[in-house]
């Protein structure tokens, strides 16, 4: 089968080949599963240098998620267990993980709907606890992890004010159903959120970002406020002033959504019930910007890695490959 294997760390561009492999063999409570689509994320770019809190033995196959088909026809979400990641013909996956695709959604849509959108709702509900009428701010609100959070929030009742990297984007974080939009190449976010706020600020903050968007955050977060951390995509990891958050009154709230699975995975298919039935009324609907074949993945990981995208893009291999 075809496959896109790591064999050194670095730029998924330069690292990432695509070669003829053996298919994977399931060990004991595994299934093979026929990927139909496979979302990229930035972590995948991540594991590609070696950087990601998994460092699966060299070489590996990346791709953290999938809409993959069953043996017998079923289309189910998963999480491919490393190293034969979902950016192949075919994957592996623990079987007691599974969980099924929306009928609401097609393949690349279904794919996107797991890690971003759960990440999102554990941040938001479970950890935030983000209220009918709050005022919501979300850094990069038109990538993949900011569009699922900008919709999530939107569903929840909530004012959210998106804040983008350029025109393009800024676009689509309004499409995206964004309340107030703030272009950080052209707009002064600190100014622009307490005028959008009446100087009050943004209960809940939602930081993908790090580095100088937390910094941002910490300067508009409102009295008794929320700033979730879910990652650091600008590169750079902050070193909050915890005087700071004492004398304003706001909680620093961090979420590694992976952690769900071992410790409260019930949990995790509660929140996919809900999901799924957000999904089924169009409440939220994955933001699919490019769907591109097996062959291209190289470059989309590269393309996430460098800040380029908006929303999700999603490998979608050949129908009807021969294992």
């Amino acid at each position: 089968m075809q496959a896109w294997q790591v064999h050194e760390n670095g730029e998924p561009g330069e690292v990432m080949r695509c070669t003829d492999v053996a298919p994977p063999t399931p060990g004991e409570g595994q299934v093979l599963l026929r990927v139909r689509a496979a979302d990229v994320n930035f972590p995948d770019a991540l594991l590609c240098r070696g950087q990601y809190q998994v460092r699966p033995p060299l070489p590996f196959t990346p791709g953290l998620e999938i809409c993959g088909e069953t043996e017998d026809g079923r289309r189910m979400l998963a999480n491919p267990v490393l190293p034969y990641g979902g950016f192949a013909e075919y994957a592996v996956a623990e079987a007691a993980a599974l969980l099924p695709a929306p009928e609401s959604l097609d393949d690349a849509e279904a794919a996107a709907l797991h890690i971003g959108y759960q990440t999102g709702w554990f941040g938001l509900h479970r950890r935030a606890a983000l209220r009918e009428g709050e005022t919501l701010l979300v850094h990069a609100a038109a990538g993949g992890v900011g569009s699922a959070a900008v919709q999530l929030g939107k569903a929840a009742g909530a004012r959210v004010v998106g804040v983008v990297g350029g025109a393009a984007k800024a676009a689509v974080a309004r499409e995206l159903g964004c309340d107030v939009v703030i272009d950080r190449r052209t707009e002064d976010v600190i100014a622009a959120v307490k005028e959008a706020t009446g100087g009050r600020g943004a209960d809940v903050i939602y930081d993908p970002v790090g580095g100088t968007a937390y910094e941002q955050s910490t300067k508009v977060v409102a009295f008794e406020g929320r700033i979730v951390v879910v990652g650091f995509a600008g590169g750079s990891i902050p070193r909050p002033a915890l005087n700071h958050a004492l004398v304003k009154n706001y909680a620093i709230l961090g979420l590694h959504w992976g952690l769900y699975n071992t410790k409260n995975p019930a949990l995790v298919r509660h929140c996919h019930d809900e999901l799924t039935e957000l999904a089924a009324r169009g409440a939220v609907k994955p933001l699919v910007s490019e769907r591109v074949p097996l062959g291209a993945a190289a470059d989309a990981v590269q393309r996430v890695a460098d800040g380029t995208t908006t929303g999700r893009i999603v490998v979608v291999p050949e129908k009807g490959a021969v294992v």
